[in-house]
Formats: structure tokens, sequence, C-alpha cells
């Protein structure tokens, strides 16, 4: 990475996404946040103009405030006031899910939480709580983060960052020589609706979320309890309120960092929660692949999730050559796999302790659902 403010050029790894059109004057994580929410209004076919906007919510999660304006108020960079960048705007953590909400005239609902690693998934969680609680019939959920100067500092002072001389084989979950995760950047945005909401509309629908839950270890700032307890409570907790047992999951998106407490503690924790279920669950971790999105993680890989089920295809654990002896499970390695998961399970293990977990289903009926690739090219 390069341009990371007073870190010197190439000393961190990361893996950031490239903006044709960017505009400096907006904070990059409300930018993909803006396009991501575009994407996802327009694929749900969602028509704003017939639907109760008094009953549409919005949960978009935290993201890292206006480093500049940081500066400013420090006295650092005072030529950042006559730039024209409205800074005084983009402080807080909420703004992008404010704009956004206001952008499209969303007056349901509005959350917005900064849970670390696991923001995207409570946001997710508190969406549809909304909807069960009926405050409203449907929200748009996400979150978006990018690699922040601060953040980038942080990690590499816990040292849990990759420093390793080859970057596309750098972050390696499971793996017995793995070294810490590399940051990465992006945003994903659901639209979520209560069930008969979607159907009388003629929703596509790609998935059910059966369940979610959030619990925390008491632990410590960034250290884990490598017992599992918590997490193995936690996985329980999820499948019995969603009404599934460890038979019916058949893949597990880990938070799967690449760091040696995260790994062991997850595998750990599936495997206490799952008993003998263990050995025929697969599991792996996108950040070998996409990097460590932080506040954006649990969104974006609860988006891959979802698209695993509905094409039938698990994403594999990149990089992942020599396994470790204490990640037993089967982590999907280097390659993804065809398989026509019917459940699916997503992590988010984050550092203060928050962990969530979000159960969803594969919307199988031909006519609201989406039929296999492989269905598609045969009918086509």
């Amino acid at each position: 990475m390069t341009g990371l403010g007073p870190i010197p050029d190439n000393l961190v790894l990361g893996a950031p996404v490239d903006l044709p059109n960017q505009n400096p004057d907006v904070m990059k994580p409300m930018q993909l946040n803006d396009i991501a929410a575009e994407e996802a209004i327009r694929d749900s076919e969602i028509d704003l103009s017939a639907v109760d906007l008094d009953r549409f919510g919005c949960a978009i999660s935290g993201h890292m405030g206006d480093a500049a304006g940081r500066s400013i108020l420090e006295g650092r960079d005072i030529n950042w006031v006559t730039t024209g960048k409205q800074w005084w705007q983009q402080l807080y953590p909420n703004t992008s899910c404010g704009q956004i909400a206001n952008r499209y005239g969303l007056l349901g609902p509005r959350i917005c939480h900064s849970t670390a690693c696991a923001s995207g998934l409570v946001d997710m969680m508190s969406a549809v709580r909304a909807i069960r609680d009926n405050q409203c019939d449907v929200a748009l959920v996400g979150s978006g983060e990018t690699i922040d100067p601060l953040f980038a500092a942080g990690f590499r002072s816990m040292r849990v960052l990759s420093d390793s001389d080859d970057p596309k084989n750098s972050c390696r979950p499971f793996d017995r020589n793995r070294n810490g995760f590399v940051m990465g950047e992006g945003s994903a945005m659901f639209v979520i609706e209560r069930r008969d909401h979607a159907l009388a509309r003629g929703a596509k629908i790609y998935a059910e979320i059966l369940g979610c839950r959030c619990l925390s270890e008491a632990h410590h700032v960034t250290g884990l309890d490598m017992e599992s307890i918590a997490l193995e409570r936690l996985i329980s907790d999820t499948m019995r309120v969603s009404d599934i047992s460890p038979r019916d999951i058949e893949y597990v998106n880990c938070h799967g960092t690449g760091t040696k407490q995260n790994d062991i503690n997850e595998i750990r924790g599936i495997r206490a929660a799952f008993g003998i279920q263990a050995q025929r669950t697969c599991v792996s971790s996108l950040k070998s692949m996409i990097g460590h999105l932080v506040n954006a993680s649990g969104s974006v890989e609860l988006a891959v999730t979802t698209l695993a089920l509905r094409d039938g295809f698990m994403p594999p654990t990149s990089n992942l050559r020599n396994p470790d002896p204490e990640c037993d499970l089967d982590c999907i390695p280097q390659v993804g796999r065809s398989l026509k998961a019917q459940h699916a399970m997503k992590l988010s293990v984050a550092f203060g302790g928050h962990l969530v977990a979000v159960a969803i289903r594969r919307w199988n009926d031909a006519a609201t659902g989406f039929g296999y690739p492989e269905e598609l090219r045969r009918a086509a």
C-alpha cells in the first residue's frame, strides 16, 4: 500500500478497491456504500413509489470517520479548511447510514452499529428484529469500509497483519504457516423483507434468514478464549432459534482471519457445537482472497455465502496448502467445491468480544427463487 498518511509506502499489504470515478471530497467508504446500495435496490426490483417508505428501514454499519477532519481539529492540516471538502459532515460513523436513507427517502427505523468486525452481522440481526417486531416491512442493510491509516497502524502494532514477501499468498487461514491477515476494502448491501411482503410483490428471493444471535466472550479486548465456550454456545443458540440441527448445516463461512488464535478458536467452537456432524461440514475463509474488510467483513462475507447457496458452489480457503493439525475440519483448500447446500451459517468473531452468527436457508421455489447455474444452462 502507498499513500497511507504517515505510514511509509510499501510497509503494509492491502487489497484496495479501485473506484474509476472516485470523488476526493467524499470518504471512500461512503462511495462504496452508495454504489452497493444502488445495486441492491436495482437488483431487488423494488418499486420505491409503490411501497410504504414509513415502513422501510435502513441499517448500515458505522465506518471510520474523516481522518482529514481529525487532522483539522488537531491543527495539523489546516489547508483542508479551504479545499471545499465537507469534512464536518463526514466525522461520524453513522454518516453513510443517514445519507443513504435520505437519498432513498427511507423513513423507517434507522440503525447503525459500530461493533468492530461484527458490525455487518449486528446490523443485519437488528434489521431482522425490527421486521419481526413489526417496526418495518423491508430494510436496506449492509456495511462498507476502506483501509484507514489508523486501522493499519493499530493492527500492525498488534502484530496481526501478514508481513509475507508474497502478497498473493500472504493470507493463509487455517494453514500451519499463517502469519496474519491482509486489510481489504469493499461493501455489500441487502434488501431484506418480511416474507409475505416479498412474495406479494413477486420478488426474486436468494435465501431466507432463519435466525441470528449475538453473544460476548467477556474475556479480552483482542485475545480470544481458546476453550471457545462462548462461541460454542453462540452456534448452538443460533441453530436452536433457527429450528435446525448440525446435520442441516453443510457450510460455515468463518471469520477466518489467518491468525493463530482466531482460526483455532473458530474450529474448536464449531467442532464443539456440531459434535460428530462437524466431520461432514465444510468451512472456509474469504479473507484469504479479499482481505479483512473490518466493519464490512460480515456483510460482504454473508453476501458471498448467500450466493454460494444460490449457485451450489462453496468458496475455498485460498493459499491453504499446509493445514494446521488443530484446524482439522474440511476447510475447502485452494479450490472451491460444487455442493448444493441448503443451509449455511456465517460467523463473525470481533475484537471487543463481539460474537455473531446468522443462519440462512436457500430459497428453492421455482417461481420466486433462483435455479442452479447448470439448470439455467440446460434451460437455455
